[in-house]
């Protein structure tokens, strides 16, 4: 059960983690410059009680390097996402990886294709189409925000994907690994949104506290529940992020979404279950 408490745990954290970033924000600590701070000081922390040793890395170079990308867009699109738009609908929309997982799935691990799963594809798709149609138009309501949603929901899967993939590696240096790319992503997109800010040193230890033990904590959850979990099983149980970010969202800030919406992500998490269900049968890495 330790897997799965901790991706619950992870679930939790991000589907409530929202709250205190709109409130950097206010405080004048744009997204990418507040994961650059948070992500760093979690690195430096997880480097220096628990450094890993690169043992077994270099023979997954390729592997390695299309995770760090992967893992550095999906936490800085899905912060950016979160600040931009509509908390819950961000959440649905980022929450189509299950479904990418069971094509990536398929393209690496070799998990079978089957007819359900397709359904599943089809299903998960038709949700998307209702959260973002725009009624009495032809057109979607496709905005920046449902734009790095989506990518960045594309992103954890090829990451999840990547981390099921490497058995061999632990979890500390997937995590480290993971970090690098935020940092390096964070630091390249930081200056495109404003420059270096002139804050307090209160915000800036705030923002390194969120990643010494927030991020830290999370991120370890998810890389912990992965690495011993089928990668369906694993995206499923992490949609709990969507409830609980729909329910502090409208607790905390009052956010609402339209009928269609729920039913749109209604069909997003049917076809999730469906695919979990879909899953094969794998052994837990020890």
């Amino acid at each position: 059960m330790r897997p799965v408490l901790s991706l619950l745990f992870a679930a939790a954290f991000w589907g409530i983690v929202w709250y205190p970033l709109r409130l950097f924000e206010a405080a004048g600590l744009s997204g990418a410059w507040l994961l650059a701070v948070s992500y760093t000081a979690a690195f430096l922390v997880l480097a220096t009680f628990g450094w890993p040793g690169v043992g077994g890395m270099e023979r997954h170079r390729g592997k390695l390097l299309l995770m760090a990308l992967a893992a550095g867009w999906t936490n800085l699109g899905f912060v950016l996402a979160m600040l931009e738009g509509t908390v819950a609908r961000v959440l649905i929309l980022f929450y189509l990886s299950p479904l990418w997982t069971v094509l990536l799935g398929r393209l690496f691990l070799r998990e079978p294709f089957t007819r359900t799963t397709a359904a599943t594809l089809f299903g998960g798709l038709a949700g998307a189409f209702l959260v973002l149609w725009k009624p009495g138009t032809e057109a979607l309501r496709f905005g920046v925000a449902d734009l790095m949603a989506l990518t960045s929901g594309f992103a954890f899967a090829v990451t999840n994907v990547i981390t099921r993939a490497l058995e061999e590696l632990n979890t500390r240096q997937k995590t480290l690994v993971s970090w690098a790319g935020v940092i390096l992503l964070s630091l390249a997109a930081a200056p495109l949104e404003e420059s270096l800010p002139r804050l307090p040193w209160s915000i800036w230890l705030g923002a390194a506290a969120l990643g010494a033990f927030g991020f830290l904590a999370a991120t370890l959850a998810v890389i912990y529940g992965v690495s011993r979990l089928p990668v369906q099983r694993s995206a499923v149980i992490l949609l709990v992020e969507i409830l609980v970010g729909a329910l502090s969202a409208w607790w905390l800030a009052g956010e609402q979404l339209s009928l269609r919406e729920w039913l749109g992500g209604g069909m997003i998490l049917v076809a999730g279950v469906i695919a979990m269900r879909e899953e094969p049968s794998r052994g837990a890495t020890p």
